[in-house]
């Protein structure tokens, strides 16, 4: 079975100042389909730039990422676009929903980069999903953290991806809610066959994941259970 994502020894450095700071070293992983992943580390360990690669929103010095098969690094920009639409949701500990859009508007903008004609009906049927059908024509501004969180869910599984990569995503919540929150993320996961990357602090829900790594100094080794 091919792997849904693969990490093919990939390294990400930066410049600061007059010094070169490796984030990356050598980094390789593979995920299957409907594989639940946890990523520990400290704060700085370079988690979120692991991230970023993964999603296409930045490139690695060395190695690939590929989704599907595909490697995100010889991709034009118009077609990371549609690859992170079509295949990838992303769920931030700070939700990133649009203040001046309401929740089934934030939900549809995956399906509307997509060309969906009737996007508003499966943006609706998305929060169905996550029990917000009623908060439907509500502003950001109008929900809780929990809410907004939900709907960010929503908006991640709209196009029935292959991959969610979530960051932290209680991190910003009450515990109560944060454990609601990753217990619907897990469910819709399952329920779906989708594949998770679930960066955390959190070892409780690091152990609920099939697998987790540590990231640290540069390095990503795979933790036994």
């Amino acid at each position: 079975m091919n792997p849904i994502l693969e990490i093919q020894h990939v390294s990400k450095s930066y410049q600061q100042a007059n010094q070169r700071v490796d984030v990356l070293e050598q980094v390789n992983m593979q995920a299957q389909r409907g594989e639940k992943i946890a990523i520990l580390g400290p704060s700085g360990c370079g988690k979120s730039t692991l991230l970023s690669l993964l999603a296409g929103l930045d490139n690695p010095d060395a190695g690939s990422v590929l989704i599907d098969g595909s490697d995100l690094a010889k991709m034009s920009e118009d077609e990371r676009s549609f690859t992170r639409s079509e295949k990838l949701g992303i769920v931030f500990q700070q939700y990133h929903l649009m203040r001046n859009l309401t929740a089934v508007e934030n939900v549809g903008i995956p399906l509307e980069i997509l060309g969906k004609a009737d996007y508003t009906k499966q943006a609706q049927l998305a929060l169905d999903q996550v029990s917000l059908s009623d908060r439907a024509d509500h502003f950001p501004s109008e929900m809780s953290g929990g809410e907004c969180q939900r709907v960010a869910i929503a908006r991640a599984i709209v196009t029935r991806p292959s991959l969610i990569l979530a960051d932290e995503p209680s991190g910003n919540l009450d515990q109560k809610t944060g454990e609601e929150v990753m217990k619907l993320l897990f469910k819709l996961c399952g329920e779906n066959e989708i594949t998770l990357i679930l960066v955390t602090h959190n070892q409780e829900l690091a152990e609920q994941c099939d697998r987790a790594f540590l990231l640290q100094d540069g390095v990503l080794v795979e933790l036994k259970a």
